[in-house]
């Protein structure tokens, strides 16, 4: 492995040598490490990712993207750190070892994880990096970038695709669709109401904004003795989208009182005071750069992904746990009520999320 970081360090013309180098273990797609190089008597440290072109089956179309994003954000940050990936003689901000192997290069930022998803600062801290990352690319037309996973949060799509599938099973043996009948019709109940917005956005009625798809607080970096929001990785789901979506996709995992696959649905509740925090952090960075018709639909942008992927745990169980990885054989199912419970309880709760909205 040495000598493969010393090849790819050629490529990006990294100066110095390598000295050091150590496995990063959080995520669980691509192959991380942080490289360290020597050079006029100092030391810097670098991220070299392996990217799973088995996930990721058009890596140069995430990498263009990320290209695109990052040169717009880098010149927007000041002194604040930024993520920096570095290009090779050729130009390009990827590079292919010996063996067919997919590579980037970016700095690395020291800094800590969220230490606790649960802590009110660290939830409001998480929504400014995400409101930051938005404002920053308020100017940027989302509409150039690729759509890597085409139709990733076409809610109508997603639903429409579970309920074929399940129609499909309806004369079979496959007990799987008995078991998901009582969630199948309940989001049948929601179907309308979970779609509006996707549909809204396919007629052209929302604009185009850069959305980073994959909202977690695990996704943004905390400075280490301040724990402030230093910036906002992991890019490779960056696409055209809805910031509702965005906004929603954070706060469903943030506020659920329970695991997303918590069994026992009496704990599963949507926790407004999660929401009010994180909520101040995000609205209070994007508020000037959003439509209002945007602000008005961050509620049901909340509500609306939540359907979406109850649906999509739905649609994994009935398929035979295909996408989402799973611990024991109902587990997606359990992750489906989980979610349904969630929506049910945003859908309850709306009038006053949208006035806490509304407030900031």
């Amino acid at each position: 492995m040495q000598e493969t970081l010393r090849e790819i360090g050629r490529r990006f013309r990294l100066p110095g040598t390598l000295s050091t180098y150590e496995v990063i273990k959080n995520g669980n797609i691509n192959r991380t490490y942080k490289v360290t190089c020597t050079h006029d008597g100092g030391t810097k440290s670098y991220v070299f990712q392996n990217v799973n072109t088995n996930v990721f089956r058009h890596p140069e179309e995430i990498m263009e993207n990320i290209d695109r994003v990052t040169t717009h954000i880098r010149n927007k940050c000041g002194d604040r750190p930024c993520l920096h990936f570095h290009h090779t003689d050729t130009g390009e901000n990827y590079a292919y070892d010996r063996d067919g192997g997919f590579w980037r290069v970016m700095n690395f930022i020291d800094s800590a994880a969220a230490p606790s998803c649960g802590d009110r600062g660290i939830l409001r801290g998480t929504g400014e990096a995400f409101g930051e990352f938005q404002l920053q690319l308020a100017d940027f037309d989302g509409s150039v970038l690729h759509e890597t996973i085409p139709d990733f949060h076409n809610t109508r799509k997603r639903m429409d695709t579970l309920f074929a599938h399940a129609a499909g099973y309806a004369d079979t043996r496959n007990t799987r669709i008995f078991e998901s009948a009582p969630v199948l019709s309940r989001l049948r109940m929601y179907y309308k109401e979970a779609c509006v917005l996707s549909d809204r956005y396919a007629a052209g009625e929302f604009p185009i904004r850069v959305t980073h798809n994959d909202t977690k607080a695990n996704n943004v970096l905390f400075d280490r003795e301040t724990l402030r929001p230093l910036t906002v990785v992991d890019l490779d789901t960056v696409m055209p989208g809805m910031t509702m979506y965005d906004f929603g996709d954070a706060v469903r995992y943030l506020a659920n009182t329970a695991a997303e696959d918590e069994p026992d649905l009496s704990k599963v509740s949507f926790d407004e005071e999660r929401f009010t925090a994180f909520a101040e952090g995000f609205i209070g960075k994007v508020r000037d750069s959003l439509t209002r018709d945007e602000l008005d639909n961050m509620v049901r942008g909340t509500f609306s992904i939540t359907v979406e992927l109850a649906s999509r745990f739905l649609d994994d169980y009935l398929s035979g746990d295909v996408y989402f990885r799973v611990d024991y054989p109902e587990h997606n199912l359990v992750r489906a009520r989980n979610q349904l419970r969630l929506a049910e309880d945003i859908f309850a709760k709306s009038a006053g999320l949208q006035r806490i909205v509304a407030g900031l």
